[in-house]
């Protein structure tokens, strides 16, 4: 199917369809590095029937993306294939519960599930005040900061599968490892459910303007970036491994590693994806080269490069400014 066939084409599939389906829709605008191609499609499903009524209908050969928020998220320049979701207001209501508990949609920003436990006295998920971008991608990456994670707080959550099942899946059912949850990376996962417990809201308020504070003085949170870049190595800080090899401040065509925190990279001269992704492995290789560790991306990467460019590894340069 060409760009203006596959919105059209999927549409009259799916008469019952209740979301926005959009033809070639540029990324770059709902990234927070603000790089990148064109999603073939875009659809924002009203809510998780409009998603289930998709997937069910949607021919089985045809790429789905799931993205959210974008933060955590770099997109290639080439743009991205067949159809990519990002749920919107349907996903994003966050409600407490008795016993303690907080039921978010997975479009919800992270700091908005903060501040909703805080405000309802329910402890524990105050460490979100600290983390961008949505529920989903925190559910999806296991996102922790200040020596909690999702998974400690997590006591279920729902997905969509490719074939439009609705799943209820137990904090067990996720699979949690650092950065990592085992969910099929076809679902989509929809909603969760917290579990905290009872705390003081001042005392929680408190809490979370010490998180800001401590990303304000710490991280380029002002500039446009994607968060950590690299997972952290069993008992070793990825920013101080780039730091000892040299990088801190390097520059790739627009895109710099950051001077304040040397596991961000930032876009600050109209950078390209590919500038930000042949910096990151250009670091990737320096690492290894000085210490032995192979630092692993923590943001995601999507999509194809433009025509004839490599990705990956190909891309670590051997002298750079």
């Amino acid at each position: 199917m060409t760009v203006s066939d596959l919105s059209a084409d999927l549409a009259a599939m799916m008469p019952d369809l209740r979301g926005r389906l959009a033809a070639d829709v540029r990324l770059a605008d709902i990234t927070w590095f603000r790089v990148g191609g064109a999603a073939q499609a875009l659809f924002t499903p009203a809510d998780e029937a409009d998603l289930a009524y998709f997937l069910a209908n949607c021919p089985r050969d045809l790429p789905v993306t799931v993205i959210g928020l974008g933060s955590n998220l770099l997109v290639r320049d080439g743009g991205v294939e067949g159809v990519v979701i990002r749920l919107g207001r349907g996903f994003a209501n966050v409600t407490a519960e008795p016993g303690n508990r907080i039921r978010a949609g997975t479009a919800v920003p992270d700091v908005k599930v903060a501040r909703a436990a805080a405000d309802a006295g329910i402890a524990g998920l105050a460490f979100y005040r600290g983390i961008p971008g949505s529920i989903g991608g925190a559910l999806r990456m296991n996102a922790g900061a200040h020596g909690s994670e999702t998974k400690d707080v997590l006591f279920e959550a729902r997905a969509v599968d490719r074939q439009g099942n609705i799943h209820v899946l137990s904090n067990a059912d996720m699979g949690f490892s650092y950065r990592h949850s085992s969910v099929p990376k076809d679902w989509i996962l929809t909603e969760a459910l917290y579990q905290g417990r009872p705390g003081n809201s001042a005392a929680i308020l408190q809490e979370m303007e010490e998180v800001a504070q401590y990303r304000e003085k710490n991280q380029p949170i002002k500039e446009r970036t994607g968060g950590s870049t690299f997972k952290n190595p069993p008992g070793q800080s990825s920013w101080r491994l780039v730091d000892e090899a040299g990088c801190r401040g390097l520059r790739v065509g627009g895109a710099k590693v950051s001077e304040m925190h040397c596991n961000f990279l930032i876009n600050d001269a109209n950078a390209t994806a590919e500038d930000i992704e042949r910096l990151g492995e250009t670091v990737r290789a320096r690492v290894k080269a000085s210490s032995g560790v192979e630092l692993q991306w923590e943001i995601i990467r999507l999509g194809e490069p433009l025509p004839g460019c490599p990705t990956g590894e190909a891309l670590a340069e051997a002298e750079v400014l």
